[in-house]
């Protein structure tokens, strides 16, 4: 909808992999903004708005397990780069190459991949997530810092800010490098204190 490009496969989301995930995952952030929820999350009888209590507890558990899931993820993504880094696949033994990988990376005793190699479909299914799958964390440090930008302007609805997303991140697509694209928006390189700060890793 918002996209601004003259041909269609510079367009939307044909972008490279590691910005694709950016848009969708950046307007994710105003949904947990309480003026938002306090919007849409009424009582389904009274139309009651949600109370401050529940609005806390939501916050609090929103940090729960999240040095788990960072783990269990990230795994699956280093193990997708090694998998894919191999030369010869003769004689290949998934099971024991999982195993030496996991062993390398010295992963903890008490967590599991999020997918195991047998039914990891972002590896297999097509060829656009292959060696590809670490782009949902790198999307989050892109868009934890992208959404920074709104709260350090002291409005998280800011239109100038907004207007800046719309032109660099929604409507450009693939017309200029994402990098350079990120920057115009930012003014900088993407910082990954956001993403800590975000999963409460910090």
């Amino acid at each position: 909808m918002l996209s601004d490009a003259t041909y269609s496969r510079l367009a939307s989301t044909s972008v490279l992999t590691d910005f694709v995930e950016l848009p969708s995952q950046l307007m994710e952030h105003w949904f947990e903004e309480p003026e938002v929820l306090k919007k849409f999350c009424r009582h389904y009888e009274t139309g009651e708005e949600i109370p401050e209590e529940l609005l806390a507890k939501l916050k609090a558990a929103k940090d729960f397990n999240q040095g788990f899931e960072t783990i269990e993820y990230t795994s699956c993504a280093l193990l997708d780069m090694a998998m894919h880094s191999l030369d010869n696949y003769e004689d290949f033994d998934m099971n024991a190459f999982e195993k030496k990988e996991l062993d390398r990376l010295g992963m903890p005793q008490g967590i599991v991949m999020r997918h195991r190699p047998g039914h990891f479909q972002h590896l297999f299914s097509t060829s656009g997530y292959a060696a590809g799958y670490y782009v949902y964390l790198w999307a989050e440090v892109l868009d934890a810092d992208a959404f920074a930008a709104f709260k350090e302007s002291g409005d998280v609805f800011s239109p100038e800010v907004a207007e800046k997303a719309r032109k660099f991140i929604y409507s450009a697509g693939n017309t200029v490098a994402p990098d350079e694209l990120y920057r115009s928006f930012r003014g900088r390189d993407p910082e990954i204190q956001f993403m800590l700060e975000k999963k409460g890793l910090v």
